[in-house]
């Protein structure tokens, strides 16, 4: 076998495990990348939509978070208070209630200066909790769903790297039209649709992996694992609350150390953007305390932790601490999410992501359609190899017809 017939072996079999691997992840990459785009912006659509969020600034002190906890708990008695969020004074104060099983992902909003309750908010219902449902499990059961979309999305990548083996051009005139669109008036749908799913195909990939890494790294354990360890990462990367209790425990009668902690808070911090404070759960659990300096922006947040009964600052049992003590490893995986979503570059990056993943969508339709036409193309081709054989029967039968006719006749 020469030179030649080796690489069109070789594109052929690659040919086949990309068309394959399309057949069966097309859809789920079509309503991941559908999801992904809508997903993208739902921050910033939020903030928009939720006006209730927005109170009047009175000079009076904010309710404290014992006070915050015990208003929303009249609310959903009964449920798990996962924590409380202060921003700034204009701000209506957020209590956040969370439980896995069973799920129950609720808010509800209070005047920061009386405690009034201004709404509550289902998490798990509306647009945009439809929206993630079909991006995280595609609208089926979450066992089920989530697993469909990990795979598929690790099958993604390995269609990538295919999709770039079949674009890569054999010669310098195939390379000029793998870079741009080459469109006249005579040019027919089917080179168009090529053409889109080739050089849209090529110029998303870069990106497109970009997105898909970052998916991986919150879709299995040992890749988020594997990738943060490859950068040098020596921190357990489940996220852990530090226990913690003093051999004395000061006279509790007086304030709550954790209503004296947000005044603390705002002292030393005052740049801050948010305070997410987080009731302990346990009597030695610490007070974890989330610190967002950014709007939309959750890698450089500060992860703090706070004894509950004395305040003493304690030191973070994994990689999610203080954001200027982290490494390069740690920055990855802190950083994972804003890139998947592209907000680490802000409002031009999320247009970015939606845009790309928009050309994402597209590239299993478009490649449908060349298989399609492909498929018709060789059908018709084979009808007519055929015709020949059937017209070349007929003049035979009319020859014999003629003969014995003639031999009659003589």
């Amino acid at each position: 076998m020469n030179k030649k017939a080796a690489q069109n072996s070789f594109r052929n079999i690659v040919r086949k495990i990309h068309l394959v691997l399309g057949f069966s992840t097309g859809i789920v990459v079509f309503i991941v990348a559908m999801t992904g785009c809508c997903w993208v912006f739902q921050e910033e659509i939020q903030s928009w939509s939720r006006d209730y969020r927005q109170v009047s600034e009175e000079n009076k002190p904010l309710i404290t978070p014992s006070e915050a906890k015990q208003i929303a708990e009249n609310v959903y008695p009964g449920r798990s208070i996962h924590g409380v969020l202060y921003g700034n004074s204009r701000e209506a104060v957020e209590v956040i209630f969370y439980q896995e099983n069973p799920k129950f992902y609720r808010a509800v909003f209070l005047n920061p200066y009386n405690g009034e309750i201004i709404k509550t908010e289902d998490y798990l219902s509306g647009f945009f909790a439809f929206v993630l449902d079909g991006h995280l499990n595609l609208w089926l059961p979450e066992s089920i769903g989530s697993k469909i979309v990990s795979w598929s999305t690790l099958i993604f990548v390995i269609m990538l790297l295919t999709g770039i083996v079949l674009w890569w051009p054999r010669n310098k005139q195939g390379r000029k039209q793998r870079f741009r669109f080459d469109w006249k008036s005579t040019t027919q749908w089917k080179r168009k649709n090529y053409d889109l799913h080739t050089v849209i195909g090529f110029y998303a990939s870069f990106i497109a992996v970009i997105i898909a890494f970052t998916g991986l790294v919150m879709a299995f354990d040992w890749f988020g694992k594997a990738a943060y360890q490859a950068f040098g990462g020596d921190k357990p990367l489940t996220f852990t609350i530090p226990d913690h209790k003093p051999l004395y425990v000061p006279d509790t009668t007086g304030t709550p150390p954790i209503d004296r902690l947000l005044p603390i808070l705002k002292t030393e911090f005052p740049q801050a953007r948010q305070f997410e404070i987080h009731y302990p759960y346990t009597d030695s659990a610490s007070i974890y305390v989330e610190i967002s300096y950014e709007e939309g922006i959750h890698y450089s947040s500060d992860y703090r932790y706070y004894d509950q009964y004395t305040l003493m600052e304690l030191e973070a049992t994994s990689l999610y601490g203080i954001y200027e003590n982290t490494d390069l490893a740690d920055k990855m995986i802190l950083m994972n999410y804003d890139t998947h979503i592209g907000a680490i570059l802000g409002l031009p990056g999320k247009i970015l992501v939606f845009f790309i993943s928009l050309q994402i969508a597209s590239l299993p339709i478009t490649g449908f359609m060349i298989w399609w036409g492909r498929k018709n193309k060789a059908r018709k081709s084979k009808k007519n190899r055929k015709a020949p054989a059937v017209q070349l029967n007929l003049e035979s039968a009319k020859e014999r017809t003629s003969w014995v006719t003639s031999s009659k006749a003589d």
